[in-house]
């Protein structure tokens, strides 16, 4: 048992440690953050103010907000309660990041602009670094189950970027409830219930406790939770007989125990516990004006007398949630409808809770109040709350007695839902649409959003299921929304590579005449069949893009659904640079957009561009983007797919082992058949591991796994296996199996044939006629794959091209023209840092009578031990940014900036920013 101000915690010493230790690294400047988690009345909130109390010795400032049910659906409850004392602080803010957080607070200038969700939470984190300036902050998170999900994403945001801050983060939440946003991001500790010495230490230290057979009925249905042990021994202790009666579920058990109190207290006590019940966080003047004359201030008395209740500070605070529920659920239909209509007449200054209070006393539909919530869900998508716009939303449509208006307003739920970044629930209420209404109009938006919401996660063929119908069906009547969602539908049928649904995707493509905007069309034709439709793609993205792109903050926007569609297109045709550019300023204006949050999908698609372009260190910071993008909005196809690019570049550098365990981490669950994109670049991962450590047949039997067993091989993915087929042929040469790698590039050669390929695809298909030519014939193919100079743009490629040519003419005694291919090669293996492949190419130099020079001046290991976070912040203060400048960039305080260049100087061997410039290679890398 552990004293703890005038409290005892039983049975806690391993947690309190734990917690003791956050607090002790916080005050020596090391950050954390923790999330608790168990059922309830495990005793995670008697913790979270032990923590809160070692905080405060310790000199450490406490900000502390706690979920409310009852408003999980006001936009942002929960950070007016976390950062409302810090907002005198607010003013030192840049002006995009304050003017986003006061208007989410309502303090904004009162202009009717769109907040941007992002630069929200980036003006939330800047606002606590700057608060710890003046000491570390402890943020303590009760109740996390029933944050508001703008709220949500905010914490998610923080948790992730606290490294060089002195904040930490404490959070607690229901076992069976934990918020998705911080299901990967913060680590956990598990609330156990005690085990029987310690809940026998907790009873004999009530008040009265229990003995005999009471004792072990106390202990057998408490099951070792903290509140059970004590309120069941009160119980017992008031009467008896209640140790002997059948067990209800625990937590019904606890709300029957707390509600048994109520039949004692006066009536007036009974109407103030039920309209704060109501009224869940409201100040007392608020309940006691809801109230009226039914009850004065000393009503409050027994309630507070039996510990059901405590006021402060002008607040009512139930012990617990249970209590809250018991008291609300113990109340009838009728008195419960009347202290929310009564709520509801007094709210008049706050008109969000005011509608959410005039909804909770409906009597089935009543347009009034679900036009209040419709306003309410105008106000929060001002606020950038679009999670609260889309829960008013959906229950203003519970609430509309007309279907048609019911429907919209669902439809209008599911696109904010999209906006916030939760897909799940974007299918969940898209779904709903077709059982109330007939409208085309809106059925057809409904199943794009559908459509899109499964998308991005991995169930293709579902997606498809809405989408290709609504193309069908518009294709005469309106040809710009058959485009917009083949446009939609191209990328689930690419990711799942299944040829039926490309097949219809290009049939229903050919019946679309010309339009304005033909980039739906583009991407239908490249995404769908590459090489077939190469030449007309091409045409129509030279058209599209006749002009230079417009710079950022020139007041001229192209329109980002075109710069996404169109930058997908030009990578499955292979303009890499072309891809790079337009998705680059895709990922800009995503920046500056209010909806960033819901597309990782461009950043990683830029991430798959600059990797095969050579870009590596660029590739790996797009790659963070994407997943952190991915992971606060539920974007499933690209939480597996960035962790599976992030292990290929491990692979080709030489670390298998975390490689290996990163593709096993990301595909866990995951039916990787269904999504053949995927399953062949989890093949490629794990084939380059095994390549990296010389195990060719390994790698032969991954590699191998792109393609099919049939007689005529064919490729597990349209588009993605080709690119692996000279590597495969490599293996093939080196373990005895050429025989079947012919049969695989015969088969290969022929299909492509039948289109055009572009350079890349040209040199590889070369590399691999090479490597498996007879003698006499293998020269005229090395030379084919390395003539084209486009070829440069795909610089590991063409290295090992460079590479398997130097062998070939080494083993032919001609090291003399080996030499400065190989020379050539080393230069991007080096700078790519792939360990295998440099080693193995200083092997073939020092064979080929060269001593190489030790490793590239502009790869020194100073530069290779930064992070891709890191060399871009180095990047950016070279280029004469500040702190501050460089953090809203990359969405990072300015401390952590600092923080991140006093960790870089020393391992560039530079003291000062003037410096950064001499010290980094050029950025192309």
């Amino acid at each position: 048992m552990t004293p703890l101000g005038d409290e005892w915690i039983v049975g806690r010493d391993h947690e309190l440690a734990l917690l003791s230790r956050l607090v002790d690294a916080l005050t020596t400047g090391r950050t954390g953050a923790l999330l608790m988690t168990g059922g309830p009345g495990a005793g995670k909130s008697a913790l979270l103010d032990a923590a809160a109390r070692m905080a405060r010795r310790s000199g450490v400032r406490v900000l502390r907000c706690r979920g409310s049910e009852g408003e999980s659906g006001l936009a942002f409850a929960g950070l007016h309660q976390l950062l409302r004392p810090l907002l005198d602080l607010a003013e030192g803010l840049p002006a995009r990041q304050r003017a986003a957080l006061l208007g989410v607070f309502g303090l904004d200038d009162g202009t009717r602009t769109v907040s941007d969700p992002l630069l929200t939470s980036l003006g939330a984190l800047t606002l606590l670094s700057d608060a710890a300036e003046h000491g570390p902050l402890l943020l303590v998170i009760d109740d996390t189950h029933w944050l508001d999900l703008g709220t949500l994403d905010v914490l998610a945001f923080v948790a992730r970027r606290l490294e060089g801050e002195p904040v930490a983060l404490l959070l607690a939440a229901r076992d069976t409830a934990v918020p998705a946003q911080l299901d990967r991001q913060i680590d956990r500790l598990t609330i156990e219930p005690l085990d029987p010495a310690a809940a026998g230490r907790l009873l004999d230290h009530q008040p009265r406790p229990p003995a005999g057979r009471a004792r072990s009925r106390v202990l057998e249905q408490a099951a070792g939770v903290p509140l059970a042990l004590v309120e069941l021994a009160r119980a017992v202790a008031r009467d008896p007989a209640a140790a002997h009666e059948d067990a209800l579920p625990l937590t019904d058990r606890l709300e029957a125990i707390f509600a048994a109190d109520l039949p004692e207290f006066p009536p007036a006590t009974r109407a103030l516990l039920l309209f704060a019940a109501a009224a869940e966080s409201a100040e007392l003047p608020v309940i006691l004006s809801a109230v009226g004359d039914r009850a004065t201030p000393d009503d409050w008395l027994p309630a507070e007398r039996a510990g059901l209740v405590r006021i402060d500070a002008d607040r009512v605070r139930f012990r617990h949630p249970l209590i809250r529920s018991a008291v609300y659920r113990a109340a009838t239909y009728t008195e419960r409808h009347t202290a929310h209509r009564a709520l509801a007449d007094v709210l008049v200054g706050d008109p969000d809770r005011r509608a959410w209070h005039h909804a909770a006393a409906a009597s089935g539909v009543d347009e009034e109040a679900a036009r209040e919530l419709d306003d309410s869900a105008a106000r929060a998508q001002r606020r950038g709350g679009y999670a609260a716009a889309a829960t008013a939303l959906e229950r203003a449509a519970r609430l509309s007695p007309d279907p048609t208006v019911r429907a919209g307003r669902l439809v209008r739920a599911a696109t904010m839902a999209m906006y916030a970044g939760h897909p799940r629930w974007v299918g969940e209420l898209s779904a709903q649409v077709a059982t109330l209404t007939d409208q085309p109009a809106l059925l057809a938006e409904a199943s794009l959003l559908a459509g899109w919401a499964l998308a991005v996660t991995t169930q293709f063929a579902g997606s498809l299921g809405f989408l290709l119908p609504v193309a069908e069906a518009a294709v005469d009547e309106d040809p710009v929304l058959t485009l917009d969602a083949l446009a939609t539908a191209t990328t689930p049928a690419y990711n799942s590579g299944a040829p039926e649904h490309r097949e219809n995707i290009l049939r229903i493509v050919e019946r679309v005449p010309p339009q304005d905007d033909e980039t739906g069309r583009l991407w239908a034709l490249a995404g769908c069949d590459p090489v077939r439709n190469r030449a007309q793609a091409l045409g129509l993205l030279a058209a599209t893009w006749t002009a230079p792109l417009p710079k950022p903050g020139s007041g001229v926007d192209v329109p980002l659904s075109r710069l996404v569609v169109s930058g997908g297109a030009a990578w499955v045709l292979d303009e890499t640079a072309e891809a790079i550019r337009l998705l680059g300023a895709a990922m800009d204006h995503l920046r500056r957009s209010p909806t960033s949050g819901a597309n990782a999908t461009v950043a990683q698609a830029l991430a798959l561009a600059l990797y095969e372009s050579g870009s590596w260190t660029k590739a790996r910071a797009a790659l963070d983007e994407a997943y952190g993008l991915a992971a606060e909005g539920g974007l499933e196809n690209v939480v597996v797919g960035a962790p599976v690019l992030r292990a290929t570049l491990l692979a080709l550098r030489g670390d298998t082992e975390e490689a290996r365990a990163a593709v096993q981490r990301a595909v866990h669950g995951i039916d990787l058949p269904n999504c053949r994109s995927l399953q062949v670049r989890t093949h490629y991962a794990l084939g380059a591991a095994a390549l990296a450590e010389g195990d060719h047949a390994a790698a032969y039997d991954r590699f191998r796994a792109v393609y099919t067993r049939q007689p005529e091989p064919a490729p597990l993915h349209f588009h993605a296996s080709d690119y692996y087929l000279a590597d495969l042929v490599a293996a093939a040469v080196r373990t005895g199996r050429a025989e079947d790698a012919r049969l695989v590039l015969d088969t290969t050669r022929r299909r492509l044939a039948k289109g055009e390929t572009s350079a890349r695809l040209t040199a590889i298909v070369h590399r691999a006629e090479a490597l498996l030519a007879e003698p006499d014939d293998a020269e005229r193919h090395f030379t084919a794959a390395l003539a084209d100079p486009a070829g440069d743009q795909w610089a590991f490629e063409r290295a090992q091209v460079r590479l398997d040519y130097a062998e070939w003419l080494r083993r032919r005694r001609r090291a003399v023209e080996a030499r400065p291919l190989l020379a050539a090669a080393l230069e991007v293996f080096e700078r790519l840092g792939t360990r295998p492949w440099t080693d193995r190419t200083r092997a073939e130099l020092r064979a080929a009578g060269v001593t190489p020079a030790s490793a590239s001046a502009s790869s020194p290991d100073g530069l290779a031990e930064l992070t891709p976070q890191q060399l871009q912040i180095a990047r950016l203060a070279a280029a004469g940014l500040t702190n501050r400048e460089i953090g809203e960039r990359i969405f990072l305080s300015p401390r952590t900036v600092g923080f991140h260049l006093y960790r870089i100087f020393p391992k560039l061997g530079i003291t000062s920013r003037g410096q950064l410039r001499d010290a980094l290679p050029e950025p192309g890398e």
